[in-house]
């Protein structure tokens, strides 16, 4: 609860903003702040050496003298000897970014700042306009991505069009993730729009404080992004800011991209100097010199053509050779690739999904590998198996789950939404079953209590059911070989669905005997 103190002392400031800056109205600096108190770095008492050094790097930050001239500050006060010296950054946002409203926000911040942190030696405070922190350690460069706020706009996205909107902004902020991350010291922003067919048009921001390395500011947005879910599924706009980086889009342009402050032009590269010219042969000499290196010019030719020659007929025998022994795939096997390919996703959307395979959304750990919990932008929920470098399943294995699991339509068998094959990332996304596998209900006393009768026919029915369809129904003779209670999956209705096929043997219809060549299952 911020005291009564706090809010007489942040009066006169407001005021002042409101004012003179009448443009933040609209958007109240404190109606969404949040700040974190750090305990790590110890604590300083009111009169010491460090309050006294705080307070006057604080009021010295909003200077010229401290900035970089792009709406980043950083800056040091005190003697490193003594333990007193107090380090800090800011950074005002894009949408902040003219040079009265961030001078505001930064003392707005300052003073909110040493009233909510009274006595901690590092703390942190941040808006949707600016933020600033502060340590007895060096944090220049350093990311930070917690805490987080989040923001959503109100309306939804028409229910018409949200497969459509959501794919629109998982491009545009991919695009702008890149480009930010990849940017200058000087400023690392992003802004840009995209429209569609049946939708508004998107504007989309990212930025990232400039002392962070490329792949930081890349790990800091994939988060932040990630954390949409959290807060303003299947909305028009929203924004999440931590510390480190800042990301936002809505359906209409909030910033003017013609008022923000140019970068600095690269020196034009020195003009190139004249080739040299050689220096002109001499007429003079003997011509007996002159019939020995015309001589040797052309035996080395004649040898370079010759072994040309060679190199060529080799190769084309040996292409002739292994020519005839192709295959041809039949027209069945490329409609199955096909297929498979039109579920592939690409690995940053997957990564997004389940927040950089964040602990709290991991799920369970089986031989292969992880699974974990994840939201799309569209808002479904979904279950992706992360596959272990080290598991033994490779491209062939994986490939065939893919091709087995995409086939198979019922609805007692998990379904397949798509898969990830990119560098050594091996990546299946399943529909999520929000009661998790069987064995989470029949081996817990109390959801074991709750299972009546009729339920755990309906469960026993159903995996009949899926075995049937694997082993007579389907297009393809289906051996699970690994079928356990921890490979059944349990959805919001209790319907049971058999899950993992990634040790599925492949029978041919009229095949009846089959050699195995690995020992697999329970």
């Amino acid at each position: 609860m911020v005291s009564s103190r706090f809010l007489c002392l942040l009066f006169p400031i407001l005021l002042l903003i409101a004012t003179h800056h009448q443009a933040f109205a609209e958007e109240d600096w404190l109606a969404y702040q949040s700040h974190l108190c750090s305990n790590n770095k110890g604590n300083y008492t009111t009169n010491s050496t460090y309050r006294r050094n705080l307070n006057t790097l604080l009021s010295s930050l909003p200077s010229n003298n401290t900035g970089n001239g792009y709406g980043f500050y950083n800056s040091s006060y005190g003697q490193s000897s003594d333990n007193n010296q107090v380090y800090a950054i800011a950074l005002c946002y894009m949408v902040n970014i003219d040079d009265p409203g961030c001078r505001n926000c930064l003392n707005v911040s300052r003073y909110a700042l040493i009233e909510l942190c009274p006595n901690q030696k590092e703390a942190m405070f941040f808006t949707h306009g600016c933020m600033l922190r502060y340590s007895n350690s060096l944090i220049y460069g350093t990311m930070e991505t917690a805490p987080s706020l989040c923001m959503s706009n109100p309306q939804d996205v028409p229910s018409s069009t949200v497969n459509e909107f959501f794919e629109k902004l998982r491009e545009l902020l991919g695009s702008l993730r890149s480009e930010t991350a990849a940017a200058g010291s000087l400023r690392k922003f992003a802004y840009e729009n995209t429209s569609g067919e049946n939708i508004q048009t998107i504007y989309g921001l990212t930025q990232c404080t400039p002392d962070l390395s490329e792949q930081d500011c890349n790990d800091c947005l994939i988060g932040a992004i990630g954390g949409l879910y959290m807060c303003s599924n299947g909305k028009i706009g929203g924004r999440v800011i931590r510390p480190s980086c800042y990301f936002l889009y809505e359906v209409y342009p909030y910033i003017n991209i013609s008022a923000v402050k140019p970068l600095p032009s690269l020196p034009s590269p020195p003009l190139s100097s004249p080739p040299i010219s050689p220096p002109l042969p001499s007429t003079t000499g003997n011509s007996q010199g002159s019939n020995r290196s015309r001589n040797v010019v052309i035996i080395v030719v004649s040898i370079v053509v010759s072994l040309l020659l060679i190199i060529s007929i080799c190769i084309c025998l040996r292409v002739r050779k292994t020519k005839g022994k192709l295959e041809i795939l039949p027209a069945e096997d490329v409609d199955e690739i096909g297929n498979a390919e039109s579920l592939q996703m690409d690995f940053d959307t997957i990564r997004l999904a389940t927040d950089d395979f964040s602990e709290v959304n991991k799920l369970g750990q089986g031989g292969f590998g992880s699974v974990y919990k994840g939201r799309l932008f569209n808002g479904e929920n979904i279950a992706v198996k992360r596959l272990c470098m080290n598991s033994g399943q490779g491209d062939i294995e994986f490939q065939n789950e893919v091709l087995l699991v995409a086939k198979l339509q019922h609805r007692n068998l998990v379904r397949l939404l798509g898969f990830c094959m990119e560098g050594q990332e091996r990546l299946l996304v399943y529909e999520f079953a929000s009661n998790a596998s069987l064995d989470r209900i029949i081996f817990d006393p109390i959801k074991r209590a709750e299972l009546d009768w009729d339920g755990r026919y309906k469960i026993i029915v159903g995996i009949t059911r899926g075995l049937l369809y694997l082993h007579e129904d389907s297009r393809l003779r289906i051996i699970h070989r690994d079928l356990k209670v921890s490979n059944i999956l349990i959805d919001g209705e209790m319907n049971p669905k058999i899950a993992d096929f990634g040790m599925a043997r492949l029978f041919v219809l009229d095949q009846t005997q089959a050699n195995t060549k690995r020992i697999v299952g329970t």
